[in-house]
This record gives C-alpha cells, sequence and structure tokens, in this order.
C-alpha cells in the first residue's frame, strides 16, 4: 500500500487537473461541492485528507464520479485507458489464459 501523503497528493493533482480542464476556479469548485476555498486547496495540494462524502462533491461538482473497485482488478481497469493503436487490438483482461482453447 502506497504511504498516505502520496495518495493524497495523488488525489489532489487528479482533481486539480480536472478542475482546470474545466476552466473552474478553486472557489467555484468549493461553492458546489459545499466547503470553503481553504479545506478545498489543502484537499487538492494534498496536504489534508477528506471525508468519502466531501470526495463524492468534489467530484460531482467536476463532473466525476468516485468509485470502489477490487484490487484485482486495478489492471485491468488501467489498461482500459492506455493508448493503442490499431494492430493492438487486444481485451483488456481475459477471465483465464486459455479462453479460446474451448472454441
Amino acid at each position: 500500500m502506497r504511504p498516505e501523503p502520496e495518495s493524497l497528493q495523488e488525489i489532489g493533482q487528479l482533481l486539480k487537473t480536472a478542475r482546470k480542464g474545466l476552466g473552474l476556479t478553486q472557489e467555484q469548485v468549493a461553492d458546489m461541492a459545499g466547503i470553503s476555498r481553504p479545506r478545498y486547496r489543502e484537499i487538492e495540494t494534498g496536504s489534508a485528507a477528506a471525508r468519502a462524502t466531501t470526495l463524492i462533491n468534489i467530484a460531482r461538482a467536476l463532473g466525476l464520479e468516485l468509485m470502489l473497485i477490487p484490487q484485482a482488478m486495478v489492471p485491468a481497469v488501467n489498461a482500459l485507458f492506455q493508448p493503442h493503436d490499431d494492430e493492438d487490438d487486444l481485451p483488456a483482461f481475459a477471465t483465464s489464459p486459455d479462453d479460446d482453447a474451448d472454441a
């Protein structure tokens, strides 16, 4: 498991990227999420943790959805976001290594 400060900074960076992509200020996001700007700034910089409900409100203000996925599925989910070319049109994951054996 990652050290907590690193995880907080990673979450904060994701929020900042989403906010800037929408052209919103910290004040605007904080207002939409129902928290103060200083509190939002702390979360975005990774200097403070936030309750799950606060993260849900911030995510929704940014047009995002907070999801929990099983750790075993993380590689498959990450694979969905990896760029690929037309020649690399393989499934992101398979249920077993020899799925085509019975075909």
